[in-house]
C-alpha cells in the first residue's frame, strides 16, 4: 500500500465506520463491537502514517480541482499529524465510554448517536490532514453539520434549542466571517494552499491583511472566542460522551488547530506581527481567558463549570497564535494535547458521576469519593493537568505558552496566564475537596463502593494515567511540533 492510499484510507475509515453503525443498528452487541473495531482500524491507520512524517516525507493526495487554486486535497505536517493522532486515539476511548454511558443512562437512538459520532470524526481527520483552506473549511462545516444531531440528542424542547444555538453560531460565523476571508485571500493571492511563511506576504496589503485576521479569528467560531462562545456552553444539554467530543476530541480542538494553521500557514509569523488587529485578537483573547475562568467559579452545575472551563483553555493556543513566537506556536499545539486528556477525563468523570450517583450539581457531592474513588481520584488529576500542576501534561504547554510570552516580549501575558492559573484552582479543586473531605448526605443511602459501569471506568482511568504519563513524553512531542519551522525547535 502506498502512503497515498493509507492517507485517504485514514480519512475514510470512520465515514465507513458510520456506515456499517447505521447498517448494524439492529443488534446492540454487534453495533457496538464494531464501532470500537473501527475506531480501533481508525487509530492504527493514521499511526501508520507516522513513520513518513517522522522521516520527512509526508504523504500527499489530491482528490479533485474545483478550480484554479481551489482544489479538493490533503498532505500532512506535524501540526496535523498531532491533532489526528489524539483524535483517532481518543475516539477509541469515546466510543468504549459512550457505551457505558447510553447503556447505563439508558438513551434512546443510540445507531443515530453513533453513527453520528463517526462522522465527526471523519470531518476532524479531513481537518488535520487538509492541504489547504478549502479542503479544511468543507470538513469544518461537515463537522458542524454531523454534531448538531448529537447536541439535540435528548430531543426535548432544552436539547432543541441549545442545537439551535450551537449551530447558529458555528455555521453563522463561518459563513458570515471566515467564508468572505478565504474568498478575499483566493482573490488576490491565487490560492489557499499551506504554505511555510504565508501567502499574504507581497501580495495583501497590512491594512487589509489585519482586517482579514479579525474575520478569521472570530469566523473560527469552534475556537469559542469572546462573543462567539455561547454555542459551547449551550450545547452542555447533549449526553456526556457529546461533551467529550465537543471539548477533547474534535469541535473545539478542530477550531484552535485551525487558528494555528491559519496563522502559520496562510499569515506566516512575521506578517502576522506587524498587523495592527493582532494585538486586539491577543486582548480579546486574554480577556476570554480570564473572563470564562470568572463564569466558570459561579456555575454549580459540573458540566457548565467545565464547559465555562473549555473556553478559557482554548483562549490559551488563541493568545498563543497571537503571540507569533515559535515557542507560544509550540505551546499552543502542546496545549492541543494536554488539555484533550485533561478535559476529557474531566468530562468522563462528570457522566460517570451521573449514572453511577445521578449527582449533577457541585453541592450535591459532599463525601462522593467514599463511594466513587476511582471516578474521583481520576477528576483529581483531570483537574490537576488543566490547572498545570506537574507532574501531569498541562505543566509543559502552559510553561511553553509563558515562555512564548517572553519570546515575544509580551510580559503582561505571562500575568494572564499565571492569574488563569490561579483561577483554574479556584473552579477546579472545590468538586474534589467535597467529595474528598466533606462527609455525604444523609440521603446518599448506604455506604459502600458504587462505581460506574466498567466502560465508563475504564476509559476514564486511562485518560487520567494519560494524562500523567504526558508529562514525561511532552520532550518528544514538543520537538516533533517544533519541526515546522526551520531548524526546529
Amino acid at each position: 500500500m502506498t502512503d497515498q492510499f493509507i492517507l485517504l484510507s485514514a480519512i475514510a475509515v470512520p465515514l465507513i465506520g458510520a456506515i456499517i453503525i447505521a447498517l448494524s443498528g439492529h443488534s446492540q452487541n454487534l453495533r457496538d463491537s464494531l464501532m470500537v473495531a473501527g475506531a480501533t482500524l481508525g487509530f492504527i491507520t493514521v499511526l501508520c502514517l507516522l513513520p513518513s512524517v517522522l522521516a520527512g516525507n509526508p504523504p500527499k493526495a489530491s482528490v479533485i480541482e474545483i478550480m484554479p487554486g481551489l482544489e479538493l486535497s490533503f498532505a500532512i505536517e506535524p501540526l496535523g499529524m498531532v491533532f489526528a493522532l489524539v483524535a483517532s486515539g481518543l475516539w477509541i476511548l469515546t466510543s468504549i465510554y459512550g457505551i457505558g454511558y447510553m447503556r447505563g443512562a439508558e438513551e434512546k437512538h443510540q445507531t443515530r448517536f453513533f453513527a453520528c459520532f463517526s462522522i465527526a470524526i471523519f470531518a476532524a481527520l479531513g481537518i488535520a490532514f487538509a492541504a489547504n483552506m478549502f479542503t479544511l473549511f468543507i470538513f469544518y462545516e461537515v463537522l458542524s453539520i454531523s454534531t448538531y444531531p448529537l447536541v439535540a440528542h435528548k430531543g426535548d424542547e432544552l436539547a432543541r434549542k441549545g442545537a439551535r444555538t450551537y449551530l447558529a453560531l458555528l455555521i453563522g460565523t463561518s459563513i458570515g466571517l471566515m467564508l468572505p476571508a478565504m474568498l478575499v485571500v483566493w482573490y488576490m493571492t491565487g490560492t489557499l494552499d499551506f504554505t511555510p511563511g504565508g501567502i499574504l506576504e507581497g501580495k495583501v496589503e497590512r491594512g487589509v491583511g489585519a482586517v482579514l485576521l479579525l474575520l478569521f479569528m472570530f469566523g473560527i467560531g469552534k475556537a469559542a472566542l469572546m462573543p462567539f462562545h455561547r454555542w459551547l456552553p449551550s450545547a452542555m444539554v447533549a449526553p456526556t460522551p457529546v461533551s467529550a467530543l465537543l471539548h477533547a476530541v474534535a469541535v473545539v480542538k478542530a477550531g484552535v488547530f485551525t487558528v494555528l494553521k491559519v496563522s502559520i500557514y496562510l499569515f506566516g509569523l512575521e506578517y502576522l506581527k506587524e498587523l495592527w488587529s493582532n494585538d486586539v485578537i491577543m486582548w480579546v483573547a486574554a480577556f476570554s481567558l480570564i473572563a470564562a475562568s470568572l463564569v466558570a467559579m459561579q456555575k454549580t452545575n459540573l458540566k457548565a463549570r467545565l464547559a465555562y472551563s473549555t473556553v478559557s483553555q482554548l483562549s490559551y493556543i488563541t493568545l498563543g497564535a497571537m503571540l507569533a513566537s515559535e515557542l507560544s506556536i509550540v505551546g499552543g499545539g502542546l496545549h492541543i494535547v494536554m488539555h484533550a486528556f485533561g478535559k476529557i477525563t474531566l468530562f468522563f468523570c462528570a457522566g460517570a458521576i451521573y449514572v453511577a450517583a445521578h449527582k449533577t450539581e457541585i453541592p450535591e457531592m459532599d463525601g462522593l469519593a467514599r463511594k466513587m474513588p476511582v471516578t474521583m481520584g481520576a477528576f483529581l488529576i483531570g483537574a490537576l493537568s488543566v490547572i498545570g500542576a506537574p507532574p501531569l501534561g498541562g505543566f509543559w504547554s502552559k510553561w511553553n505558552l509563558m515562555l512564548g510570552a517572553v519570546d515575544a516580549q509580551h510580559s503582561i501575558m505571562i500575568a494572564v496566564f499565571l492569574l488563569s492559573t490561579l483561577l483554574n484552582i479556584a473552579y477546579l479543586l472545590p468538586p474534589v475537596i467535597r467529595a474528598f473531605l466533606l462527609k455525604p448526605a444523609q440521603s446518599d443511602g448506604e455506604p459502600g463502593i458504587q462505581e460506574a459501569p466498567l466502560f465508563c471506568l475504564v476509559p476514564l482511568t486511562l485518560t487520567a494515567l494519560g494524562a500523567l504519563c504526558l508529562f514525561f513524553l511532552a520532550d518528544p512531542i514538543r520537538t516533533f511540533i517544533g519541526s515546522i519551522f526551520p531548524g526546529g525547535l
